[in-house]
């Protein structure tokens, strides 16, 4: 393998990851692709790359098995307008949040208790832009909320809602030496460790 293509999406950063594996193994290129979270299974199946530094959920079985090694959480923020009273708050719990319209279904399925408007498909940028209006909330992965910040929305953490996960995954039949070396890279250990 003369080249290790690695997919992400928004809000991680592999660029650790990246430097420490082209000092490793300069003779394997590296690149690293941007997807969107709605690709990310995708760019495994279509061969578009061979890892990928997923958010969880992923179907780890169709169309094909996938490993899955979790690196970290992450922890879910409110994005709201800058005058919005979830501004003047360090934190927030989804019982402050219960009157409010979700501009995005959240990941974990929680909604509030009122009755919601039926918002149409939107990017992540986008209803972080209805949000800036005033028109509803966004709840998001905190590494996503600070990669769209605008300087008319506030983001605080939302303390009752379930954390992100981030995972490298990889499909079952093509897991190799270089597929294991790079999740040795994000696991930190260090060059001379084996494997067990």
């Amino acid at each position: 393998m003369h080249r290790l293509r690695i997919a992400f999406v928004p809000g991680v950063t592999p660029d650790k990851w990246a430097r420490v594996w082209r000092e490793r193994h300069p003779e394997i290129r590296l690149e690293l692709l941007p997807v969107a979270e709605s690709e990310q299974r995708a760019a495994l199946d279509d061969g578009t790359a061979d890892l990928v530094l997923a958010r969880l959920p992923v179907d780890r079985e169709r169309p094909t098995p996938l490993h899955q090694v979790v690196l970290y959480e992450e922890r879910p923020v409110v994005v709201v307008a800058v005058d919005h009273f979830v501004a003047a708050a360090d934190e927030v719990s989804t019982d402050d949040l219960a009157d409010e319209q979700l501009v995005l279904p959240e990941r974990s399925g929680w909604t509030p208790a009122v009755p919601q408007l039926a918002f149409p498909p939107m990017t992540t940028k986008e209803a972080i832009e209805v949000a800036a209006a005033g028109t509803g909330v966004v709840v998001l992965p905190m590494a996503v909320a600070r990669l769209y910040h605008r300087k008319d929305v506030v983001h605080r953490p939302v303390v009752d809602l379930p954390p992100s996960q981030v995972a490298l995954v990889w499909r079952v039949q093509d897991d190799g030496p270089v597929h294991q070396d790079f999740v040795g890279v994000t696991r930190g250990r260090r060059a001379s460790s084996g494997r067990g």
